[in-house]
């Protein structure tokens, strides 16, 4: 039997949101679209850029562009970002999400 890799356990988790400026609806789709990119890309070397680009790409679409997204286990950060486009989340206790819309 093997162990799972840190991601697929990522999944089993509820999102922590530490940091937000977003609707509730557009939270969800977030943390949904971030569970999506980590499964769809766990088995990759570069994973947590796939998922991160994934998310970008996935929230231009719905949203309009410019998105930008980071995703990894210790990154730090400061960014401007348009009102009501910005959220920051954990999934599982290691893996963090950042997710911000400029002009």
């Amino acid at each position: 039997m093997s162990t799972p890799s840190p991601t697929v356990a990522v999944h089993e988790h509820k999102a922590t949101i530490k940091s937000v400026d977003m609707s509730e609806e557009m939270q969800q789709v977030a943390v949904d679209t971030a569970i999506a990119a980590l499964a769809k890309y766990e088995h990759e070397k570069d994973h947590e850029k796939d998922a991160a680009m994934y998310i970008k790409k996935e929230f231009d679409r719905l949203y309009n562009t410019t998105w930008h997204c980071v995703v990894g286990k210790n990154f730090g950060s400061f960014v401007t970002h348009e009102t009501k486009n910005f959220i920051y989340f954990y999934l599982g206790p290691t893996v963090a999400i950042l997710l911000w819309k400029t002009s």
